[in-house]
């Protein structure tokens, strides 16, 4: 990714404009990035992108079930792991609570 100074941008606008419609240029502020111009048609990319994140105590009941119904369809091996979603979650392992977020 291109990198130019704020400075530059600021007397050169139009050369920056026209590369940041190709590829995204970083905005530097004493050396360090602080900003990224991109094109609209990038940005409307990136946020189709965006996903949603529930903690996994937070799931509705019916998104968990269709969860597991899909890993169970794309992954045979999920299957394996099916037993997890009945177990305790206080006789996990602490590995096992840190990586679910403490559940």
């Amino acid at each position: 990714m291109r990198r130019i100074p704020s400075q530059d941008l600021q007397r050169n606008v139009s050369p920056v404009q026209e590369a940041a419609l190709h590829d995204p240029v970083a905005i530097t502020n004493h050396g360090r990035d602080c900003l990224v111009l991109m094109s609209a048609a990038e940005y409307r990319r990136l946020k189709r992108r965006d996903r949603m994140a529930f903690a996994i105590t937070e799931m509705p009941e019916a998104f968990v079930e269709a969860l597991c119904r899909q890993a169970t369809a794309a992954d045979p091996e999920a299957v394996a792991l099916n037993h997890l979603l009945d177990e305790d979650p206080g006789a996990w392992t602490p590995a096992a609570r840190r990586l679910l977020g403490g559940v």
